[in-house]
């Protein structure tokens, strides 16, 4: 782990003496003092609601031996000025490293941890399907090497460098997710992992409202390509060919391109794609003249490409088919869409994390595969920008085809409903609503044995509040057995 002469390093790019500060090793890295603990480091960081600075206390009081700070803080600590020459004396603890910007100063660092060692570095970018690519290579990876992963949805420029900081010796590949929210945002990241391999799962119309146009998110999606070494040192860029936008990437970088889809001219490509429910899918998968039988537990046609993916990046990374297809059937249980049982008899498939319209249409498109009575919890999709309209109202036009109830909440998400009814779903079939509450209580009045419920919405939505309510069991207040 990292130490706090690592952290002094790190941050000012000064090695200091060992008299000056101990080689004690760091328990962990936090960004919320609640998580502090002993000989842990606290990173102040200033967000939309709380400012860090105003826990540094609080850490300390937990066990934090160490803060990165950007200003004054009352607590009781000694303050390094980490733009000034180190102090020629010890350092008492706990120490404060005052810098600029703790943000980029805690960048810096996690840039400096990455440097000491040599892992391959696989990062994950697309607008639908990050997370569940990534465990998925993750999986699939660690059949053979040791491989450090982010956690949950670590993607961002806070998320990505504390993964990093967890890196040791021992760490042979590390698999990072990469979002963003504007242009330059991926290359920053990129330029602090370094990574060696690029895997694009899609483009769509995620942050539209933020970046404009597709051909913006594109461009902003495209720099991790970019940002990759040439296939002589060994990168590789894994891209969606069939996604055209993702396609046309294999012209800005000079890694060697690595081509996934459906389409026999891929690399590796797949066929004979069966869904069976709640089962998995079952497919056949081609590279290079060889053709192998597989099944894995993920939900959804749609999952086939997540599959191809992660494969793909086990073949470049020199793996063998057996741990490939070991990787795949022995997927983290809990990946976005899951399927929980519900209250009287229903099956819950919770897919809350987030929404846009590609991956909402996936998930009707799952719900489609299934037996039983089909309905649809559907909340705001938000940040479509200029799409916003037109992307609701696609998914209303395929809700009618699948669904035989349809529940919107939310202003955005009444587009959905408005759509469903013009093309065709009867008035008694569609029910809109403000609220998570409305919607657990019509539920609550018109669930039966066997129904198939989907809900989701974007994370703002916070539909897991409907989840948790048609999971828990019914009281008898509630005057329903």
């Amino acid at each position: 782990m990292l130490t706090l002469a690592d952290l002094v390093e790190g941050i000012t790019g000064q090695k200091p003496a060992k008299e000056v500060i101990p080689d004690l090793e760091l328990s962990e890295v936090v960004i919320d003092s609640r998580e502090a603990c002993p000989n842990s480091l606290f990173v102040a960081l200033r967000g939309e609601q709380h400012d860090g600075h105003d826990f540094v206390a609080d850490a300390f009081a937990r066990g934090a031996i160490a803060a990165i700070v950007e200003r004054e803080i009352e607590a009781e600590c000694q303050v390094v000025d980490a733009q000034s020459p180190l102090p020629g004396t010890p350092i008492r603890l706990p120490v404060c490293l005052m810098t600029e910007d703790s943000l980029k100063a805690f960048q810096r660092l996690a840039a400096f941890w990455r440097a000491r060692f040599s892992p391959r570095v696989i990062g994950v970018t697309g607008s639908v399907g990050k997370t569940t690519t990534k465990e998925v290579i993750w999986s699939v990876l660690r059949k053979r090497f040791r491989t450090l992963k982010s956690w949950g949805n670590y993607n961002n420029e806070i998320g990505l460098p504390l993964t990093l900081l967890y890196l040791d010796s021992g760490y042979e590949q590390v698999v990072l997710e990469m979002g963003m929210y504007a242009l330059g945002e991926i290359a920053e990241l990129a330029a602090i992992a370094r990574p060696h391999v690029g895997v694009v799962t899609n483009i769509g119309p995620t942050h539209l409202e933020r970046l404009g146009t597709i051909e913006r998110i594109a461009q902003a999606k495209s720099e991790l390509v970019e940002a990759l070494p040439p296939a002589s040192e060994g990168g590789a860029a894994i891209l969606n060919a069939d996604d055209p936008m993702v396609r046309a990437m294999a012209e800005k970088t000079e890694a060697q391109v690595f081509y996934y889809g459906l389409d026999p001219t891929c690399d590796l490509w797949a066929s004979h794609i069966e869904s069976q429910g709640l089962e998995g899918v079952r497919f056949q998968l081609h590279h290079e003249g060889e053709r192998l039988h597989v099944k894995i537990p993920l939900l959804g046609r749609h999952s086939v490409h997540t599959a191809l993916a992660a494969a793909a990046v086990g073949l470049v990374e020199g793996e063998s088919w057996e741990e490939i297809i070991a990787g795949l059937w022995d997927v983290p249980e809990q990946l976005r869409l899951v399927a929980v049982q519900g209250i009287r008899g229903s099956t819950i498939l919770d897919d809350t994390y987030n929404a846009s319209p590609a991956s909402t249409i996936a998930a009707l498109n799952l719900l489609a595969e299934l037996s039983g009575r089909k309905i649809a919890i559907l909340g705001d999709m938000l940040e479509l920008g200029d799409f916003e309209e037109e992307g609701h109202r696609k998914v209303g036009r395929r809700a009618v085809d699948v669904v035989s109830m349809l529940i919107t909440v939310g202003p955005r998400a009444r587009i959905i409903g408005q759509e469903a009814l013009a093309c065709g779903l009867a008035e008694e079939e569609v029910l809109m609503v403000e609220d998570n509450e409305q919607a657990i209580a019509l539920m609550r009045q018109i669930v039966s044995p066997g129904d198939i419920v989907l809900v989701k919405g974007s994370r703002g939505m916070k539909m897991e509040e409907i989840v948790a309510a048609l999971t828990a069991p019914l009281n008898q207040s509630q005057g329903i057995s």
